[in-house]
């Protein structure tokens, strides 16, 4: 059996990976160890997952285990360093989206995992559910023709929203901002579903609602003047998980789990709005906005035989409409699992080895690069107030 180790340990790392590597796939591989900067949240996790062993430093976890894979998820902006050691350390290498934040340290991943010879796998878990493989499969068969224009909406509500911005994921050093954290899930699944490759971006972006917007703020919300007027309070002690992996652990690093919404470190965009050109000749234009008074996305794509329209929130609809003006409403089983049901298959693809992937599911170092270039350009777009081209970033990506 091979074996696994686990860089990271706060909640996506142990729902995701540790519980599932401890439990149901304990037969077919063997997780024997876990590391993270907080020692505290380390030794938490490894409480729930068998006492799996914890190190105090990366490179001595290497060297003791000698894995066989490295599963990456830390917080963003530490990725390259994990998966670029790991790959030296001629390790395969599976590392939670965004593969990285920016295109200097794809471009590192790309030539160590070159280098090395082994693989790296971003787990993009939006392939696997069985939604958006449908519409994949169905955009394959050509359906609605060659895709010319694909249109998308993502709308996160202000409990979710909010979320991004109390944590390390509200500075853009850190995460990228939200066009390459969260975005860069939507990136992929439009390569995906379109088969082709980003050329150009342009984008614009602004904050409305988080950052230092308003005078009554505080540091955190348990010692927040003005909880019984923000919207935005939560009282950490409430939820489980995160009194106890973070509330619990801020005495061994620092870091508040509770922070302000509108404190002054803030410096990523709440509201996105992103052009995109591709190799094909298609085109993509999308929104995120992070304070929606509901969740759920909204999307089209207009091809040279039809247009489908996708639609998932409370209802899941696929529509395909013809030429002739002609529906067809196109069933889709649901799947209550996590992310739709895509984490649970995408775990299944991890661990039971070579399996047929006839959709081009399981994706690889280029499919995270492809997608985490759309989110840098954009952000350089905004910033630079011009189209960016992809090529300019990283040439190997547009090759």
């Amino acid at each position: 059996m091979k074996k696994y180790v686990l860089v990271g340990a706060g909640a996506r790392a142990l729902h995701m990976f540790a519980k599932p590597m401890s439990e149901e796939w304990k037969d077919r591989i063997q997780f024997v160890g876990v590391y993270d900067t907080n020692r505290i949240r380390a030794e938490l996790l490894s409480a729930e997952c068998g006492s799996v062993p914890v190190y105090d430093h990366f490179d001595r976890m290497m060297e003791t285990v000698k894995p066989d894979v490295v599963i990456v998820a830390s917080a963003d902006f530490t990725h390259h360093t994990y998966i670029i050691a790991s790959l030296r350390a001629g390790c395969d290498v599976v590392t939670e989206k965004p593969m990285t934040i920016d295109a200097q340290k794809c471009q590192e991943i790309l030539e160590a995992e070159r280098l090395s010879g082994h693989k790296v796998t971003v787990t993009f878990n939006l392939r696997f559910a069985p939604y958006f493989a449908k519409v994949k499969e169905l955009v394959a068969s050509g359906v609605i023709g060659d895709v010319y224009h694909a249109a998308l909406e993502w709308h996160v509500d202000r409990v979710h929203g909010g979320e991004y911005f109390r944590r390390w994921h509200s500075e853009m050093a850190k995460s990228g901002g939200l066009l390459v954290h969260k975005s860069t899930h939507h990136f992929d699944i439009m390569n995906w579903w379109l088969d082709s490759n980003p050329t150009e971006v342009h984008a614009f972006g602004s904050r409305r609602v988080y950052g230092p917007t308003r005078d009554q703020r505080g540091q955190r919300c348990l010692s927040c003047l003005y909880q019984s007027t923000c919207e935005f309070y939560i009282d950490i002690t409430d939820h489980p998980f995160m009194e106890k992996y973070y509330y619990q652990a801020e005495s061994e690093d620092g870091y508040i789990r509770d922070r302000c919404v509108f404190h002054d470190e803030i410096d990523i965009y709440d509201t996105m709005s992103v052009q995109v050109r591709y190799d094909s000749g298609a085109l993509l234009t999308y929104s995120l906005v992070a304070y929606s008074p509901y969740e759920g996305w909204r999307a089209t794509l207009n091809g040279s035989g039809g247009r489908m329209e996708l639609i998932q929130g409370k209802e899941s609809q696929i529509r395909i409409i013809k030429l002739d003006g002609s529906i067809e409403e196109v069933e889709v089983p649901s799947d209550e699992g996590n992310h739709g049901g895509g984490d649970e298959r995408l775990l299944r693809t991890l661990f039971e080895g070579s399996i047929a992937d006839p959709l081009s599911q399981q994706a690889d170092s280029y499919a995270g690069a492809l997608s985490l270039l759309i989110g840098h350009a954009a952000n350089r777009s905004i910033k630079e107030g011009g189209p960016v081209q992809i090529n300019d970033l990283l040439p190997i990506a547009a090759s």
